[in-house]
């Protein structure tokens, strides 16, 4: 199939893939029975939005989209716990998982029982020395201290841990794909349990916490009781659920778009100081959630002091707040220079495996294991392909594992797991993690190889650069960017429109520091755009741009406002370009 504009091979090396004709002939009809602009229309067609739709999913309320806690298995249960638990004062301790979705859920909770004049201990385990979930020291250790354990983002797969907190109740709420038996826990909260209908499968743990305090927010009106207020929470689960990479569809749009209003007040003094050390200079959209913000929050539990995250979103004092932000800043950057090192070996060794098999793995002594995710997330953008990378510890491995749209990666991870070939395994659809020992690891990366070749992974195209069609640069106006912005937020499961400018005459092309390219392009006609091209000179974007000679190129890339002085004006992210055949 030839290229979108003829475009083959780019200066990155993709083939551009365009609308397909039915998305175009929707999109045409949705012009004509709107009046929105076709780029906005090109996108909510991609989007599967029907015309009588578009009202609103371009205003999606918590109203019309949540949905009723109660239709998840265990909710009314788990709820009336944790209600009772607050009623009588009973001892609460909240056992989290260390990423953005454990810390963020926990700081929920935290808040909840806060307003309700209540308290909770906090325990969050150590990546390195207890691992994943719930353990049977820490839990046998917190129920000899506690009427109530709520495990949250973990504890569906724990039976062992869970049958050893003898004297104290155990309320799981989680997202993670369960087994075929449950733990003998109080409650099992949980829209990725066996018996359940998959409706809600998109939910993060913090979407989950975030329904069981809207049911017991219902358990407390009909008691004739003001439960807090659930509304100024939401910042946490618009966190989460980005940071989680859990896709943006339903509800999960809802939670996120109210999430960004609160958060842009900036009254919670933990995001407030994320915020600062991350340099944003205005409300936070989707994509800082993703990459400014959460990664800061799992430095923590990635190479640093498990809690310190959930404890940031969890805390009141603003100089401590800041304190605590500054220290994560610091952790990652240290982290990101630890992921270069291990993200350098590891893909000498993936490539020399080979890029086209079904899984793309790779293994090393002392990789830190609080960086494999990340790196297991680099190989899959390299390769378009599910990816694993372990690190070991003498005998003893951890790895995690990041996949692609299509391959369920955590249900295969949990089979190689139930087969006996890892020595535990669980995730999710696009994320999971493993322990194995080193004669376990060729024959368990063969066999997942297998699993994931009967799901289509070595079937799968290198990584296309999908576009939603044309535009020109008199109609890139301030305007259309806001429509856009407002067809969000965008991310997993709804990915950003990028457009491409065709036949681009570029006016100027200008190196910004060592690596980016600052742009200036237009039609030839009179509308000109601005555009920047961050790491352009690391390939081969900022060399063939920088020395464009007069030649015309095809720009492509996602459209963003540019505050500076007052005045807003649009700017091309631009991500790849083309050379116009002469």
């Amino acid at each position: 199939m030839t290229g979108y504009l003829g475009v083959d091979r780019s200066l990155t090396g993709r083939r551009w893939i365009g609308p397909a004709p039915e998305v175009t002939r929707q999109a045409e009809a949705l012009v004509q029975q709107t009046g929105l602009p076709p780029a906005l229309c090109q996108t909510l067609s991609r989007l599967g939005v029907a015309s009588d739709d578009v009202p609103t999913y371009l205003e999606p309320t918590l109203r019309a989209l949540l949905p009723d806690p109660r239709s998840l298995r265990d909710m009314e249960r788990a709820a009336g716990r944790l209600l009772q638990a607050v009623t009588k004062n009973e001892r609460i301790a909240i056992f989290a998982d260390y990423d953005v979705d454990g810390g963020a859920s926990a700081a929920l909770l935290i808040d909840w029982l806060r307003q309700l004049d209540r308290r909770a201990t906090l325990y969050i385990p150590d990546r390195i020395d207890e691992g994943y979930g719930p353990n049977e020291p820490a839990m046998a250790d917190l129920a000899r201290n506690h009427d109530l354990i709520v495990c949250v983002d973990c504890g569906t797969l724990s039976h062992g841990p869970i049958a050893a907190a003898e004297g104290a109740d155990v309320i799981v709420l989680d997202h993670h794909l369960g087994g075929e038996t449950l733990p003998d826990a109080y409650s099992v909260v949980n829209p990725n349990r066996q018996d359940e209908d998959g409706s809600l499968a998109h939910l993060c743990a913090a979407g989950v916490v975030f329904l069981a305090l809207v049911e017991a927010g219902r358990q407390m009106r009909e008691a004739g009781q003001k439960g807090p207020d659930l509304m100024s929470m939401l910042d946490l689960v618009a966190l989460a659920t980005v940071a989680d990479v859990a896709p943006l569809k339903g509800v999960n749009r809802a939670l996120v778009r109210q999430g960004l209003k609160v958060m842009a007040q900036r009254a919670r003094p933990g995001l407030v100081a994320l915020c600062d050390v991350g340099r944003l200079d205005s409300a936070p959209k989707s994509y800082h959630l993703g990459f400014v913000l959460g990664p800061r929050v799992n430095a923590g539990g990635r190479i640093g002091k498990a809690d310190l995250g959930a404890r940031l979103l969890a805390c009141t004092d603003p100089h401590e707040a800041q304190a605590m932000a500054e220290r994560l800043d610091a952790l990652n950057t240290e982290r990101r220079e630890i992921e270069e090192a291990v993200r350098a070996q590891a893909l000498e060794q993936a490539e020399d495996r080979g890029f086209d098999a079904p899984l793309v793995w790779a293994a090393g002594e002392g990789w830190h294991p609080g960086v494999v995710g990340i790196v297991a997330s680099r190989l899959k953008e390299r390769t378009n392909r599910p990816s694993i990378v372990i690190g070991f510890d003498g005998n003893d491995g951890k790895g995690s594992g990041r996949s692609v749209s299509g391959i369920d990666l955590g249900a295969a991870i949990q089979k190689l797991a139930a087969e006996g070939h890892l020595l535990k395994g669980g995730g999710h659809k696009m994320a999971a993690g493993l322990s194995l020992t080193r004669d376990q690891l060729e024959p368990a990366m063969a066999r997942l190889s297998e699993l994931l070749a009967k799901q289509g992974a070595d079937q799968l195209g290198a990584s296309d650069l999908r576009l939603d069609g044309p535009l020109m640069p008199g109609a890139a106006t301030p305007e259309l960017v806001d429509m856009l912005e407002n067809a969000g937020p965008f991310g997993a499961g709804a990915a950003a429109p990028r457009f491409v400018f065709p036949e681009a005459q570029i006016g100027f092309a200008k190196r910004v520091g060592a690596s980016h390219l600052k742009v200036n392009f237009g039609d030839g006609i009179g509308a000109r755009v601005d555009a920047i091209c961050f790491g352009a000179f690391d390939g081969p974007l900022g060399p063939a741009l920088e020395q464009h000679a007069g030649a015309r190129f095809h720009l492509a890339g996602r459209l963003e406002i540019n505050e500076w002085g007052g005045r807003r004006a649009v700017q091309l992210r631009l991500e790849d370009a083309a050379r116009v055949a002469e």
